[in-house]
């Protein structure tokens, strides 16, 4: 291939392909008429075991790379569907070309302010195809302007679409500027006669004046049916609401949960997972009483600690553990860790500092939560080269984002929950 190299660094080169010479042996047919131009899900052209293949590869490279050896690895657990598996999209106003008519789907791979329609992407079930030409068909007839990303004018900005794949239950949130009122009752009339295999339960009306392209909420309004839509996942009831925080993948969630239980070891089945604004009502809702829960800075938060946990699950944003608060939880000793990482990459060097204290790799095993892209999720379980085994009792610490609106939190299991802790800034509420 020819490539423009932008950017060199010591260990590596960045830079953008010019043209394909010749194409890989592996190289199948992309399934998706949308591949290569939403700029998403780049494995779709290589066969599904090709794939698990190379993040398998990849994610030894790093361990060996950081020197960490003799410990058990698992392989990578395949996800449950390769098609129509997320359960979450968010979808942008623009044109498709200059002064083109307006269009709603994803951006185009390496252009900013162009977007490209996605009324067939196979990630996604028929619903979503079919809520979403009926949106762009409304608003095309409308005199309602898009958000202008470079000038910040204009009113129409994204679409999101949460369904319950479990229960089909369906919520809808329009995020727009101020600039100009949009009148809704016509469109959720027309929304509520489709024919779809699920059922819209809500829909809220978002107000964004930031000018950073992500959803972000100065006010949100419920214009339609409630704001929360109900998942199951391993038996259990879930109430997701329009910005909490939930696994895309519902059915990959369960195999993930499933892995961390049994890394975690003889303790009591029972799993929860939400937001933290939301994990009240779920505990409630699943008649769950062992579990506390704090919103708070994890500096902070464990030194206020009182009871010494057996067993600790970590699961941080994709930068990993602050350092500082990393050598904080260490200082507990529990028996075991459970680390469930979204970045290998951070993974292997936080493991470096379990390591250096004392503790060993005992086994690894990825999970495929985003099948046809480079991203795997990698479970670890983590033990005391000291301390024996005895009655489970479990601290969950979950360092999360501190840019997103909301503290979330995942999943805890244990017969004897400590606290569940969500890291980033307290939020009033």
């Amino acid at each position: 291939m020819k490539v423009r190299i932008n950017k060199k660094r010591k260990d590596y080169v960045e830079g953008n392909i010019i043209e394909i010479m010749e194409k890989s042996p592996l190289e199948i047919e992309a399934k998706c008429p949308h591949f290569g131009g939403c700029g998403g899900y780049t494995y779709q052209s290589i066969p599904y075991e090709e794939e698990l293949k190379i993040k398998e590869n990849q994610v030894k490279r790093l361990f060996v790379e950081e020197g960490i050896e003799d410990f058990n690895f698992l392989g990578v657990e395949r996800s449950p569907s390769l098609e129509e598996y997320r359960n979450k999209m968010e979808y942008t106003f623009g044109d498709e070309h200059r002064d083109g008519p307006l269009s709603l789907g994803l951006h185009k791979k390496g252009r900013f302010y162009e977007v490209v329609s996605v009324g067939k992407c196979n990630i996604v079930d028929r619903d979503f195809a079919i809520i979403l030409g009926e949106v762009i068909n409304y608003f095309r007839n409308t005199d309602i302007p898009c958000y202008n990303k470079k000038i910040h004018v204009g009113v129409l900005r994204h679409f999101v679409i949460r369904k319950a794949l479990s229960t089909g239950e369906i919520l809808l949130n329009l995020v727009t500027s101020s600039q100009g009122e949009v009148p809704l009752d016509e469109l959720i009339e027309r929304l509520k006669k489709l024919e779809l295999d699920g059922e819209i339960k809500g829909f809220i009306h978002t107000i964004n004046d930031n000018v950073a392209d992500a959803i972000k909420v100065d006010r949100s309004d419920l214009v339609y049916g409630r704001d929360y839509i109900i998942e199951e996942i391993l038996g259990l009831k879930f109430k997701i609401s329009p910005f909490s925080f939930f696994q895309t993948n519902t059915f990959g969630a369960e195999k993930l949960y499933s892995i961390v239980r049994d890394f975690a070891g003889d303790i009591d089945d029972k799993i929860v997972e939400e937001a933290v604004e939301k994990a009240y009502e779920n505990s409630k809702l699943n008649r769950l009483d062992n579990v506390e829960f704090i919103a708070g800075d994890v500096l902070e938060e464990v030194e206020k600690l009182v009871e010494k946990p057996d067993l600790i699950i970590l699961d941080p944003p994709r930068e990993g553990i602050n350092p500082k608060a990393l050598q904080k939880i260490i200082d507990f000793s529990p028996e075991k860790f459970v680390y469930v990482s979204c970045n290998p990459v951070t993974l292997v060097r936080d493991l470096k500092e379990f390591i250096d204290r004392g503790y060993r790799i005992e086994k690894v095993k990825c999970m495929d939560m985003f099948p046809r892209t480079g991203h795997v999720e990698v479970v670890t379980r983590i033990v005391s080269e000291t301390t024996e085994e005895s009655d489970v009792r479990l601290m969950l610490v979950l360092p999360k984002n501190t840019s997103k609106a909301r503290c979330d939190w995942q999943q805890a299991t244990a017969e004897s929950i400590i606290m569940v802790i969500s890291c980033g800034k307290k939020e009033k509420r």
